[in-house]
């Protein structure tokens, strides 16, 4: 039995992004501030007032197409003003990404760990986005009219690596984004803390996670809700456990305990959508993922200081990177294993699934895969071809070859 090639795409990236234009039309709000007043005032998050002053006086500010290098010059309702950020090179991420589903109406693909799902800070280009578009204006010179390109419907972290939903038309992603809002609505008010998922429910997520220490209890339900608070870095605030947040609940089960290594592995349910959420509520309850740089126990960051502020700037008037972790920080074990679904147009049910990382994978599924990989390599050595030889699937995860304990 041979497996099959899986379907992937991507492009590489290019070197530089391009750059982004950003446009606004002044308001009679703003009627008669000086261009830096504007700028520094509306985006403060994106420059302190110095490396706004640089930008303008670089050229880099249009104001009804001229450029405008006097910071003081003053701007008139209705005029239209557009900031030029010039192009940078963006952090490395991977470009690969495996199609797990699809069809005429969606496309569930298998996201990398280090790969940004939308743009955002100075991920821009580096996205799944980009590469959905890309694939698209490919294969749109053979087909004369399509609808838009895909879309993602939902986020996983940059860390998180696993099922994604991406809709390829307007009803799928209508329909999408629905079942993900209606998932995050049944809990508020009175959670539902039963063990078997809520049967009016269209979606279901389930995760891989590696977490710190050994998990006393087989299952775990977290209910602790989900706030925001001011932090450096992160201009729209940081998600933390908080009592006064929005409702959230996450079903926990451990799969294995490695007492020599002092970590667990579980398996998490959510039957709510909130940004973090297992990285919050895994850490609230004591044990935060393994490699998580931001998160600790009780689901706060690991440092925090709401008044810290960086005043210094980057070569293109940015504010530097944060010292400190902020949520984009990858080093974590997260993988989104299994999407339950019904089908955005037919209402069949589907299930997606997306291969293991090895380091997520119990001892009994490391052992099958691996025996399945000696079937294959068996069946290519009858028809005369070499399997290359190398270690077995798991070794590289905490715990592979040493005993663990079971729930």
């Amino acid at each position: 039995m041979t497996t099959a090639t899986p379907r992937t795409f991507g492009l590489p990236w290019p070197e530089l992004n391009d750059g982004i234009l950003y446009k606004d039309v002044i308001s009679s709000s703003d009627h008669e501030m000086t261009l830096l007043q504007f700028y520094s005032s509306k985006y403060r998050s994106s420059a302190p007032v110095q490396g706004w002053l640089q930008r303008i006086q670089n050229g880099q500010i249009k104001v009804d197409g001229r450029v405008v290098t006097d910071p003081y010059e003053s701007v008139s309702a209705g005029l239209e003003v557009i900031y030029h950020r010039l192009p940078w090179k963006e952090p490395d991420a991977p470009y690969s990404l495996e199609i797990l589903y699809e069809d005429d109406n969606m496309i569930a693909l298998n996201k990398p760990s280090g790969l940004q799902v939308l743009p955002g800070g100075l991920f821009q280009q580096r996205t799944v986005l980009s590469q959905l578009q890309w694939r698209e204006r490919e294969q749109s010179t053979l087909l004369a009219s399509r609808e838009p390109h895909p879309v993602p419907v939902h986020r996983l972290g940059r860390g998180t690596s696993g099922v994604l939903l991406c809709a390829k038309t307007k009803i799928a992603k209508s329909c999408l984004s629905i079942y993900f809002a209606d998932g995050t609505s049944l809990i508020g008010g009175k959670r539902n803390t039963n063990k078997e998922p809520s049967s009016v429910r269209k979606i279901s997520k389930i995760y891989r996670a590696l977490v710190n220490g050994l998990v006393d209890e087989d299952e775990v339900i977290v209910s602790e809700p989900i706030g925001v608070i001011k932090y450096p870095g992160v201009a729209k605030g940081l998600y933390v456990a908080s009592p006064s947040g929005k409702p959230a609940l996450s079903k926990v089960e451990v799969l294995e305990r490695n007492v020599q290594e002092n970590c667990s592995l579980v398996q998490v349910e959510i039957q709510s959508g909130r940004p973090h959420q297992i990285r919050i509520h895994l850490s609230f309850i004591g044990h935060p993922l393994l490699g998580d740089p931001l998160y600790v126990s009780g689901g706060k960051p690991r440092y925090f200081d709401s008044q810290s502020v960086d005043e210094g700037f980057a070569q293109d008037g940015g504010y530097c990177r944060p010292q400190h972790a902020v949520p984009g920080d990858s080093g974590y074990f997260l993988h989104a294993h299994e999407v339950l679904l019904s089908h955005p147009v037919t209402d069949e049910v589907i299930k997606i699934t997306a291969p293991l990382p090895s380091v997520l994978q119990t001892l009994g599924e490391a052992q099958s895969i691996q025996q399945e990989s000696v079937g294959n390599s068996s069946d290519l050595a009858g028809l005369g071809q070499v399997s290359p030889h190398g270690e077995a699937p798991g070794n590289d995860r905490p715990g592979h070859g040493k005993v663990l304990s079971e729930p």
